[in-house]
């Protein structure tokens, strides 16, 4: 099999382990003698994956009593209306730190102008070219709740530590779910797509707090009451079987790596081997102007500027060396290494000689 050092930004690196158990759950789910995508979503077999999966989020994020975890579809995308459409009263704040909070905001203005309200954006770096966090702002009291992008994909930037919000703290995490300890009792509801830490593309992540629920006074479709979700232990219609499925194996994989306080530390000692590449090669630099921003999960650099013409060589070059997935986003440019939980220490001292192989030969 040919190797390749796998830096997409989503779907992602998966756990080897995770997808050798979803490969045997293909031919033969738990000896049902039919294939994890055949099995009825009702059959003890299946509820007992779905119930083993939940435990594994409540250990491994120490969730405490009166949140549940619910696994939907949709993509965090469709999160961005569920959320106002469930907490949205008067008053909602955003801080803006990328394209997915900007989409996100926009979406909660739609529900503001159907049902009354609004939309505050406390801080945006969006005339930087979202090249760092914001810093500075203050949320306001008045808000029913606080919502924050933790990491951003595009840009390279992460908000690393847990807010202290005097409102119900709302975050997307969807690019850096797993990666580290999080203290979940300072939110109200965190949600994510499965498919950059904690598995493929198909599942979202809701964790949320019974309480703050129920409050609006609006209508809600049934299909966007997370309280539908909640008492329907995430069945109110057919899951997304084998993606919660590959979830499932991922986050036992987490849990054998010593749990998030080792998978942060693992994280951490990969993304310091790559951005002290980036200070000290040559040719390149980073993108995000304040180093205490710089995400752990998404590892933004472009060419020094005499060297812009050599980018297209560069990409080529890391191909040929076995990297795939380097490419920028094209609102951005030049490359991205998304190092994710499954990313090894070794795919990124690969990626380390891939730079500094090309430096020696053209700078």
């Amino acid at each position: 099999m040919k190797k390749v050092h796998i830096f997409n930004a989503g779907p992602c690196k998966l756990p080897q382990p995770a997808i050798e158990a979803g490969i045997e759950a293909l031919k033969d789910f738990k000896g049902t003698g039919m294939s994890v995508i055949e099995i009825s979503h009702r059959t003890k077999e299946w509820e007992s994956i779905m119930d083993e999966t939940v435990a594994l989020w409540k250990e491994l994020y120490n969730i405490p009593e009166g949140y549940h975890v619910l696994f939907l579809g949709g993509g965090a995308s469709t999160q961005f209306c569920y959320v106002p459409f469930n907490l949205l009263s008067k008053k909602a704040a955003y801080l803006d730190t990328g394209v997915w909070a900007h989409k996100s905001m926009k979406e909660a203005k739609v529900i503001a102008e159907m049902f009354g309200g609004e939309v505050e954006v406390v801080a945006s770096s969006e005339s930087t070219t979202y090249n760092h966090i914001p810093k500075g702002w203050t949320i306001p009291t008045d808000a029913d709740y606080f919502h924050i992008t933790t990491n951003n994909t595009i840009y390279g930037t992460e908000i690393k530590e847990d807010i202290d919000s005097p409102v119900t703290l709302v975050a997307d995490m969807s690019s850096d779910f797993m990666s580290r300890p999080v203290d979940v009792k300072k939110y109200g509801l965190i949600y994510g797509g499965a498919q950059k830490n904690v598995g493929p593309a198909g599942v979202t992540v809701v964790i949320v707090r019974e309480d703050i629920l129920g409050k609006v006074n609006h209508p809600l479709p049934t299909m966007i009451d997370y309280r539908t979700h909640i008492k329907g232990g995430s069945m109110f219609n057919t899951p997304p079987v084998f993606p919660i499925f590959i979830m499932h194996e991922t986050m036992k994989w987490i849990k054998a790596q010593g749990g998030l306080e080792a998978i942060q530390k693992m994280n951490t000692e990969k993304a310091n081997l790559l951005y002290n590449e980036i200070d000290n090669n040559p040719m390149f630099k980073g993108t995000v102007i304040d180093k205490a921003d710089r995400s752990l999960m998404n590892v933004c650099f472009v060419m020094e500027d005499k060297y812009k013409e050599k980018e297209a060589d560069f990409l080529a070059f890391s191909k040929e060396c076995g990297m795939a997935g380097l490419k920028g986003h094209r609102s951005v440019g030049g490359f991205r290494a998304s190092i994710y939980n499954a990313c090894t220490m070794e795919d990124v001292q690969a990626l380390v000689a891939c730079m500094q192989e090309f430096a020696k030969k053209n700078a």
